[in-house]
């Protein structure tokens, strides 16, 4: 699989260990910057990671800023990103089992390479339960976010 990943300048100082872990985990990273701790801002790279997801040269992508959040919330204004910050290895987990999460999200200021890591494994390790025999419920609500996404509300 081919994980788009980006980083600001507070996630560059993990870029590499995140590049390695993609490896490890036996997918191909694809490396939209940045490449220094030069300030730059994080819109820039979550949108080089959400179009690399929409187009499909990805299936699922890595952010890292200093805290994970303002990369999440500019990674989630794309139709079809769904991403979701993580600090620990269940969320990390659960939210593509459960929510089809595509994007994950590390703050490089808050976490240590071997969270990191495992955070990683965790995310690129997990699928989507929603497709599978019983998910109906996971189906279901994923369905709704969606919706949300599509005509901004759930009735009507």
């Amino acid at each position: 699989m081919k994980i788009a990943v980006g980083f600001d300048h507070a996630g560059f100082p993990l870029k590499q260990i995140v590049l390695e872990a993609v490896r490890a985990a036996g997918h191909e990273p694809i490396d939209f910057g940045t490449n220094s701790t030069e300030s730059v801002d994080f819109p820039d790279f979550a949108e080089k990671v959400g179009r690399a997801i929409q187009n499909g040269e990805a299936a699922r992508g890595i952010l890292v800023c200093g805290s994970g959040i303002g990369a999440c919330i500019a990674a989630n204004k794309m139709k079809g990103v769904y991403a979701s910050i993580c600090h620990d290895t269940y969320s990390a987990a659960q939210g593509v089992m459960h929510d089809d999460m595509n994007v994950l999200c590390l703050g490089g200021r808050v976490i240590g390479p071997e969270l990191a890591k495992g955070l990683i494994s965790a995310f690129l390790n997990a699928h989507y339960l929603g497709n599978d025999k019983g998910g109906e419920r996971l189906a279901r609500r994923v369905e709704k976010i969606h919706r949300l996404e599509e005509v901004g509300k759930l009735e009507g």
